[in-house]
C-alpha cells in the first residue's frame, strides 16, 4: 500500500474534488480526506471546508491543472480528427449503402451543420489571414 500516491483527484465535469489520501492509522485502511475543489476552466481552487492549503498542496494541485489541461486539449483535437474521418465515413455511407429514407431522415440537420461548419471555418480563416497581413504589405497593393 506503499505505492499509493498522496494525492487523488476524483474528476467532476469542470474539474476535481482534490483528496489526500492516507494510510497512517491502526487498520492501515486507506483515507481520503478532500481538501479542495477545482474548477479546471476558471482555475479557482476552494479549500474543502475549514481546510488551509499548503504551498506543496498548492503546487500539486497547480501541476494537476497543467497536466490536466493538457489532457483535455489532446483530447480536443484528437475529437476533431476523428470527426473528419466520420465526415469521410458519413460520405462514403450516404453515396453507396444510404436507403432514401436514411437519406430523408438526416439530409437537413448534416447539410445546416456541415453549412454552420463552413461558415465558422471560412470565417475563423480570414481572421487568421487578415491577422497576417501587414499594414505595409496592404499599402503596396
Amino acid at each position: 500500500m506503499t505505492d499509493l500516491p498522496e494525492y487523488y483527484f476524483r474528476i467532476r465535469e469542470n474539474g476535481a474534488a482534490v483528496f489526500r489520501v492516507s494510510t497512517e492509522n491502526r487498520q492501515r485502511r486507506i483515507e481520503m480526506d478532500e481538501i479542495a475543489v477545482v474548477n479546471i476552466r476558471n482555475g479557482n481552487v476552494k479549500p474543502h471546508g475549514e481546510h488551509q492549503l499548503t504551498a506543496d498542496e498548492q503546487a500539486v494541485i497547480a501541476d494537476w491543472i497543467a497536466e490536466r489541461q493538457a489532457v483535455l486539449a489532446d483530447r480536443d483535437i484528437d475529437d476533431i480528427h476523428r470527426a473528419v474521418d466520420y465526415l469521410n465515413l458519413t460520405t462514403h455511407w450516404a453515396q453507396s449503402r444510404a436507403s432514401d429514407e436514411d437519406l430523408e431522415d438526416v439530409t437537413d440537420r448534416l447539410l445546416l451543420a456541415m453549412h454552420d461548419l463552413r461558415s465558422v471555418l471560412v470565417r475563423k480563416k480570414a481572421d487568421r489571414i487578415m491577422a497576417g497581413a501587414k499594414p505595409a504589405d496592404n499599402a503596396a497593393e
